[in-house]
């Protein structure tokens, strides 16, 4: 038995990239994982090609409705929701300084990177209660960190993951006690569609650390910002 048995994780962007790798780690690990992605096709396939009990959730996370419904149909299909990973996410301002950087782009990736993964926590919060068990991932970067991150650049991108990295610290600390644990993951710079071919990271590398923290026991780190399966600065 893996040791995610009897477990049914939730990944957002879980159709390509570090999504689709966390997809396929957990579910080799045993849970049952839902994919999901905004087009359901693209869940569909990475599902059919995990197997193991996988199944793909229509989940635009920028629609509030949406988000909802995905966590209702996991419930509804599954029976329980132990494991949230926060993985989508946009980066849409790389050419803007702070001081141009339009606010649509901003207020879109604050949508998307923070107050997305806020609801569906809030959604998943109660199930992982009732369990006496959870384990919330967001999937955070390094650019987000307040000393060596804030390099200039990338301004809604590196703020909004910045919040989330607050986000992360702020709810472990309530948590604190629980068998409910909350950690952000720094994945690296990763060969995807947003890091390019010429990221030295592959997608499972990117990966590993999400899947490790997805199974950490009750004493394990919480609050944390996670790299290479260790806290590193915020």
């Amino acid at each position: 038995m893996g040791k995610l048995e009897g477990k049914v994780a939730l990944v957002t962007g879980g159709n390509r990239g570090i999504g689709r790798a966390t997809v396929e780690g957990l579910a080799r690990d045993g849970a049952k994982v839902a994919v999901g992605a905004r087009n359901l096709a693209d869940a569909e396939e990475v599902a059919r090609a995990v197997g193991k009990g996988a199944f793909a959730v229509a989940l635009d996370v920028s629609d509030d409705a949406a988000c909802k419904r995905a966590v209702a149909e996991v419930i509804e299909r599954a029976g329980a929701l132990h494991i949230l990973v926060n993985n989508a996410g946009v980066a849409v301002d790389g050419q803007h300084a702070t001081a141009d950087v339009p606010l649509d782009a901003f207020e879109q990736a604050l949508r998307v990177n923070l107050r997305a993964p806020l609801l569906l926590i809030q959604l998943a919060l109660p199930h992982m209660r009732k369990a006496g068990w959870g384990r919330i991932i967001n999937v955070s970067t390094g650019m987000s960190r307040l000393g060596e991150g804030m390099g200039g650049g990338w301004p809604s991108y590196r703020i909004s993951k910045t919040g989330l990295n607050a986000l992360t610290r702020n709810l472990a600390s309530e948590l604190r006690g629980s068998d409910i644990l909350v950690n952000a993951v720094d994945p690296g710079w990763v060969k995807t569609r947003m890091g390019g071919a010429g990221a030295p990271s592959s997608v499972e590398e990117g990966a590993d650390t999400i899947i490790w923290a997805a199974s950490l026991p009750k004493d394990g780190p919480s609050g944390e910002l996670l790299r290479e399966r260790k806290p590193s600065a915020f």
